[in-house]
């Protein structure tokens, strides 16, 4: 049985920190790139951001770059998604995902497994 398992979500001030973890399980993890994409309330999911399997190329959307990096640990079978500089507009419910390709951008379809959700809020 797959597992994704998404922590490290929580409160913070405009301008904070937050590192977001996903611990996976049941799945040959190194052979799947992985996403992180969001949903705020009322709007459609969003990319956020995308690595491979190896760990060597990453890709991001717009509204994040240069302020999130996406990493993993594939001893771990886990990836992070370290934010800083975060904004209001960053709130919304942060997901994992384990992906049938590696490509900049959500749909549907791309996604194998995807965790429950963690949620993030910035205050202005």
């Amino acid at each position: 049985q797959v597992q994704l398992v998404e922590s490290g979500g929580g409160l913070v001030q405009a301008g904070g920190s937050l590192r977001l973890s996903c611990a996976a399980s049941g799945l040959t993890f190194s052979t799947y790139p992985m996403d992180w994409f969001r949903q705020a309330p009322g709007k459609e999911r969003e990319f956020v951001a995308a690595i491979t399997g190896s760990g060597g190329f990453t890709l991001y959307g717009d509204s994040v770059k240069g302020r999130f990096t996406i990493s993993r640990d594939n001893a771990k079978s886990t990836v992070y998604l370290q934010m800083n500089n975060l904004k209001p507009e960053d709130t919304a419910v942060y997901y994992c995902a384990a992906a049938r390709k590696y490509s900049g951008s959500y749909s549907e379809d791309k996604y194998h497994y995807w965790g429950q959700g963690t949620q993030v809020t910035v205050s202005s």
